[in-house]
């Protein structure tokens, strides 16, 4: 019996890739392996991983505020409790191994179970390494990355390139298969076959600019009548755009908070207008599809700016910045639409960085750690 615990969390970017190598783990081993999450209290991990049907532990870790607070005078407190009660997790549960995919809860976790002798894989989603990775990269024996040149950060030796795992299939499909997804999209989001179709998609509870973005162009999009657009606002901004658009003409735009079919939303597009987190960059990679980046300028180490750019700096995708988007990017979406040769150059670069099986190489460097091979 292999006993495993894995921690990440906070948002779907952390809890997802998780469970994507946990579901590796039971394809590989059925009952022959146990499988642990380790989150941080309060967060969406301690809901969405029991739905899934995996058990999970909580931390009472949480992270540092930016403004002077109580919250960050009782750091300390919960830091020293999570440390406690990572290791007693560790010891009861009689841990093999334990992964981290990021979030507030893997520190504590990987913490304690380096020094406790028991061996650790880190799974680093982004092009540029966080603090917290690096400082337990010290002591962890296999760092799973997603991006060339991460010596930058973490020894070479034990790097190993996985890719980013994902749950679900965004790829495989055959040319027939792909013609009649895209047909069963258009029915779906109730767009025309022949026009051109713009993904806008900004996380489940949306981004400003390019909610923003939508507002300064929609007018123009829908009078000229020249492309369509499936616009996921997010949760947080869901009320203000209907309270926008009531007065307004939609024809051409699908609108909604959530998008339930991702896959047919990514089936129908012809261009994805995103931020650039690893989660998005990983998919859009396997379905091949062509992107223009607007990466979020309120991540740490500005690590979505340094996504884009690496799939930018080998003709995989395109770029916006930020502070430019809600002026420029409809207009420079609308120049790719036209442009069929450019469009069909990313799509054909951007495959060639898929990694389909990340999840079950990453399963496999776990169980060769256990194995101490």
């Amino acid at each position: 019996m292999y006993r495993i615990i894995l921690s990440g969390g906070g948002t779907g970017g952390h809890i997802y890739p998780a469970v994507a190598v946990a579901e590796a783990l039971r394809r590989r081993l059925g009952d022959r392996v146990e499988l642990l999450f380790v989150g941080a209290e309060g967060k969406m991990e301690m809901e969405k991983v029991p739905a899934l049907g995996y058990r999970i532990v909580g931390l009472p870790v949480a992270g540092l505020q930016r403004k002077l607070t109580l919250q960050n005078l009782a750091l300390p407190v919960k830091v020293w409790k999570s440390l406690r009660r990572a290791r007693r997790t560790i010891r009861d549960f009689g841990a093999d191994a334990v992964a981290g995919f990021g979030g507030y809860a893997s520190a504590p976790v990987l913490w304690s179970a380096q020094r406790m002798g028991i061996p650790t894989l880190i799974q680093e989603q982004n092009s540029y390494a966080g603090v917290t990775n690096k400082i337990l990269a010290a002591k962890a024996r296999k760092i799973c990355v997603a991006y060339d040149g991460m010596e930058r950060f973490f020894p070479a030796g034990r790097i190993v390139m996985t890719g980013n795992p994902l749950r679900g299939t965004f790829s495989g499909q055959t040319e027939s298969g792909r013609a009649a997804l895209r047909a069963e999209a258009l029915h779906y989001f109730g767009l025309e076959e022949d026009k051109p179709v713009l993904l806008v998609v900004g996380g489940s509870l949306g981004t400003r600019t390019l909610n923003d973005m939508m507002k300064r162009w929609v007018d123009a999009i829908t009078a000229a009548g020249e492309i369509q657009v499936i616009w996921q606002t997010g949760k947080y901004y869901e009320r203000e755009m209907s309270e926008f658009m009531s007065a307004r003409s939609d024809r051409g735009i699908w609108r909604g908070a959530f998008i339930e079919r991702m896959d047919l939303a990514y089936a129908a597009a012809d261009l994805v207008m995103s931020r650039s987190g690893a989660g998005t960059v990983s998919e859009l990679c396997l379905i091949g599809k062509p992107a223009l980046f607007v990466p979020s300028p309120n991540v740490a180490e500005d690590h979505q700016t340094k996504n884009a750019r690496a799939l930018v700096e080998k003709n995989a995708a395109e770029m916006i910045p930020d502070c430019e988007a809600v002026e420029h990017g409809i207009p420079a979406a609308i120049a790719l639409l036209k442009d069929d040769a450019r469009r069909c150059e990313l799509a054909g670069n951007i495959l060639k960085l898929a990694r389909p099986d990340a999840a079950d190489r990453i399963a496999d460097e776990i169980l060769m750690m256990i194995e101490g091979k």
